[in-house]
């Protein structure tokens, strides 16, 4: 009962959105930048992403999830650009920006592999790195294939292989005719957009954040988007984790589901499974937000992450 309810909720949380955002939408005005914006690293360097620089002090890489740019993490830089160097990143054909043309067949891999040559050309020294749902995914995948490049993790409601919630036997071969199946109906598939509002629904609670999420998903492409969820239903990162030995925190919701019985008991017991050969790290669970955390729960969120920063594991000397 419990995976089939957590499978539930990664669909809506990554299937959902990602079918959303085949149903192309005229671009949205660009959020406002925030002040103090240093540079906008050019996306030639890097077809996978663009980099906004704000503030001074240890480089944190922030990455966003499905659909969404940079700017979901706006909240986030205001609180740390006074201490921190934020590296904001924004993938490629997600929430408006260009996307890669055409859509590169490993798309994620790609990504994972510009962000480490990013952290190493610009030497960055060990960034921290919090990375929301599939931005946590990818820096996961950055700090099991490169163990030295990065600091600590801050992971945002994200798992190493989202196909195993179903089923904990799935392998990326077993996984790969469903999600191809799925690469297929995300690409044509449409939603009207309040019929997408309310797939969002399940991810945010407050009423203009659904607004700007479903209009990021809307905004996104949605070749880059099917092939980005391939990549997530298809790659296997739970044995790679035993690679990683910096300091790692999992933030993790479950609370939009508890009218369909999950728990907080049996969603914890998921990420425990999932997260099984990575020891060191800590697993908290919001008791109130849902998949958006800095957005549901920011007085739990900005907590957590400023006791995880201050660790003296975590704070550079």
């Amino acid at each position: 009962m419990r995976t089939a309810l957590f499978t539930r909720y990664f669909s809506v949380a990554a299937l959902g959105l990602a079918t959303a955002a085949a149903h192309p939408a005229p671009a949205q005005p660009a959020a406002a930048p925030i002040a103090n914006a240093a540079a906008l690293v050019a996306p030639a360097v890097h077809p996978a992403f663009t980099v906004r620089v704000v503030g001074q002090g240890r480089p944190v890489l922030l990455i966003p999830g499905l659909t969404c740019p940079g700017a979901v993490w706006d909240e986030t830089v205001a609180r740390y650009q006074g201490r921190y160097q934020c590296h904001v990143v924004s993938l490629a054909g997600f929430g408006g920006v260009g996307p890669q043309q055409p859509v590169p067949p490993a798309l994620l891999l790609g990504a994972r592999d510009q962000l480490l040559a990013y952290v190493k050309a610009q030497k960055l020294g060990r960034p921290v790195v919090i990375g929301h749902s599939l931005g946590g995914f990818l820096a996961l995948w950055m700090a099991a294939t490169d163990p030295g490049a990065l600091g600590p993790l801050e992971i945002v409601d994200s798992l190493p292989f989202l196909s195993a919630i179903q089923n904990p036997a799935a392998t990326a071969e077993t996984a790969r005719p469903q999600a191809e199946q799925m690469r297929q109906q995300v690409r044509q598939g449409r939603l009207t957009p309040a019929a997408e509002r309310q797939l969002v629904a399940a991810l945010v609670t407050d009423s203009a954040r659904i607004a700007q999420v479903a209009r990021w998903g809307l905004a996104s492409d949605p070749g880059t988007v099917a092939q980005a969820m391939y990549d997530l239903y298809t790659t296997d990162l739970r044995a790679d984790l035993a690679r990683i030995q910096q300091p790692v925190m999992v933030l993790g919701s479950w609370a939009g589901y508890r009218q369909y019985g999950a728990t907080k008991e049996s969603t914890r017991a998921i990420f425990a499974q999932q997260y099984a050969r990575l020891p060191q790290a800590r697993i908290e669970l919001s008791d109130t937000g849902r998949h958006f955390l800095m957005y549901d729960d920011p007085q739990w969120f900005f907590a957590q992450t400023d006791g995880f920063l201050q660790q003296p594991g975590v704070v550079k000397k």
